[in-house]
């Protein structure tokens, strides 16, 4: 049955409900849909964005977009090693953006001449790149910054003095770029990351940054000078180009030519030098290896007096696997100083590996003391503790063997290798590791054991990947030193409540990815700061943005270890608090979904 053709009215009214319907789609799509559909058209040649696209007409759902919850605004925008390239100016009418990362692309050319709708920017991230050319003047009107890379790029010209109106600026790095002229002088009041080496700057480094490390000025002209580098020399001026001074020489320029007699003369003194060095180094080699002869037997017969009684190593549990002799003798590597000693990992003649820490002077008590207090925490076992299982203790040596973690420490998960093609330590890892040490410390403390120096380098990983508390109990044979940025600023001696502000900042450390040591001198009082400005998202470490979901949780965690953190100690959780706190952030058994 043939169907009969549409009426004009039908018609107009099939036209009318077409353009009602994308009428009303059109209007209900995000202001921010277009500016990020222009960026992929500009920037996307390999489709690495596939999913931006208007069947998908929500931004907030799109690969690295995150967006504010009450507005539903774009807020966040991290691409990162993903072949981008092109520009991104269409990224500059973003207005409600505060973090932008496009590092380890291959974007080029200027930086956008405006950035003024950025004014929302906190996180800018735009290191290794190609961009090129001058800071444009609209970069300082992004006065809410926290953090600013624009490292290993190709940019040039002067580095502004304009760049104090960042009063907030927390990080600035520029290296590796072409910028040249004098170091401004930079007033930043709350800036802990600093780096403008391997460029082409010269003159003297302000007083303002010279507190910051040599390797932060480094591989620039060579007459950038200034502490931390040397000190700048003053040099004779050249003089105008005058009748009498055709080739415009150095003022004073008859003192630049040494005759030939005062460079034989020069020479002379040279080889002097050398020869009477020579002589006093046979001289000393003489001297010591005589010594050394007439010494070496009793030396011998004084080591094997020394070890008489204590030749045996002390094994906990009975279990007696090696001799000291077997330890001397074994393969080690070094792993690192800390506050009680020297560590080794050490391969026995059966392949087992160990971890020997070389303990410093005892500074309480003697034999009978260090004796006590190793029984006591070799009995200590819990599957978050690195277990002690031997010890050696004589006059000048003293020795505790425990077992060899494979997997480094939560230190290095954290900030080893950080940079393109690093893998990041995903947020179900640190919530699995922060657990797990909170118990390790909360075993520690219900059997009256202080820590006395937990950070990250002391929070080891086992083959399963659980986190295993090390240098527990070692406190005593050590005395208070100065205070480092783990500590608890009322800690005159260790107590538990001075662990917990210990174990507060390892949690901050966990969140934001800053090294308290180094980047964060005060963890505590720059992450107060920055909740007080209500800007918490910037708190986080930038390689947890690729994870969507778990914003409730890094929130939960930061208030645990803000109170862990609290300047009254009585206002501190006890560890076992803390242990259950963090258990509770999520249900057994859930996993973080990750964009990458």
């Amino acid at each position: 049955m043939a169907s009969s053709p549409l009426s004009p009215h039908h018609l107009l009214l099939a036209t009318f409900i077409s353009l009602s319907f994308h009428l009303s789609l059109t209007l209900s799509l995000s202001p921010d849909f277009y500016p990020l559909i222009s960026f992929k058209a500009a920037s996307d040649p390999s489709n690495k964005l596939s999913q931006w696209n208007s069947t998908s007409p929500d931004p907030c759902s799109w690969h690295g977009v995150s967006c504010l919850p009450r507005n539903r605004r774009v807020s966040a925008i991290v691409l990162e090693n993903l072949n981008l390239t092109g520009s991104i100016l269409p990224l500059t009418s973003l207005s409600h953006l505060r973090i932008l990362s496009l590092k380890a692309n291959r974007f080029h050319g200027p930086l956008p001449p405006s950035l003024a709708n950025l004014s929302s920017l906190t996180l800018l991230y735009l290191n290794h790149n190609h961009f090129s050319g001058p800071l444009p003047p609209s970069l300082t009107a992004l006065t809410r910054l926290f953090r600013l890379d624009l490292s290993h790029n190709s940019l040039s010209g002067p580095i502004p003095l304009s760049l104090n109106r960042f009063s907030r600026l927390l990080t600035l790095r520029l290296h590796l770029n072409n910028f040249h002229g004098h170091l401004p002088n930079l007033s930043l009041p709350n800036l802990v990351d600093f780096n403008v080496s391997s460029n082409h700057l010269s003159g003297p480094i302000p007083l303002s940054l010279s507190s910051f490390p040599q390797s932060a000025f480094s591989h620039n002209s060579p007459s950038l000078c200034g502490p931390p580098l040397t000190q700048c020399t003053h040099k004779a001026i050249p003089a105008l180009a005058s009748p009498l001074n055709p080739r415009n020489d150095t003022v004073f320029s008859p003192q630049r030519r040494t005759p030939k007699l005062g460079l034989m003369l020069l020479l002379l003194i040279v080889l002097a030098d050398l020869l009477v060095l020579a002589f006093v180094s046979l001289l000393l080699y003489c001297y010591f290896c005589r010594k050394r002869n007439h010494s070496g037997e009793g030396k011998e017969v004084r080591d094997s007096k020394e070890r008489g009684e204590d030749s045996q190593m002390v094994f906990f549990e009975g279990e007696k696997r090696f001799q000291l002799d077997d330890l001397l003798r074994a393969s080690a590597e070094m792993l690192g100083k800390g506050v009680f000693g020297t560590a080794y990992k050490a391969v026995l003649h059966d392949g087992t590996l160990v971890a020997v820490k070389r303990i410093k002077e005892v500074s309480v008590g003697g034999k009978r003391e260090f004796h006590q207090r190793m029984q006591e925490l070799g009995s200590l076992r819990h599957c978050n503790l690195v277990a002690f299982r031997a010890y050696y203790f004589a006059k000048h040596e003293k020795l505790l063997v425990s077992d060899y973690m494979p997997n480094a420490s939560l230190s290095y998960l954290l900030h080893g290798n950080r940079g393109p093609g690093r893998t990041p330590l995903d947020w179900s890892s640190r919530v699995k590791l922060a657990g797990g040490a909170a118990r390790g410390v909360a075993f520690l403390h219900d059997n009256k054991v202080t820590h006395g120096n937990i950070k990250s380098t002391n929070v080891l990983v086992d083959v399963a990947g659980n986190a295993r508390i090390a240098d527990f109990g070692l406190s005593i044979f050590a005395a208070p030193t100065t205070p480092n940025a783990y500590r608890a600023p009322d800690a005159r001696k260790h107590t538990h409540m001075s662990d917990v502000y210990s174990f507060g900042v390892l949690l901050l450390e966990i969140l934001t990815g800053k090294c308290p040591s180094a980047e964060a001198p005060d963890l505590p009082r720059w992450v107060r700061s920055v909740v007080r400005e209500e800007w918490t998202a910037e708190v986080f470490d930038l390689e947890l943005m690729s994870y969507r979901d778990v914003e409730e949780e890094m929130v939960a965690m930061l208030h645990i270890a803000i109170a862990c953190t609290a300047t009254a100690p009585d206002q501190r959780p006890t560890m076992s608090h803390v242990a259950n706190m963090i258990q509770d952030l999520r249900p057994a058994g859930t996993r973080t979904q990750s964009f990458n």
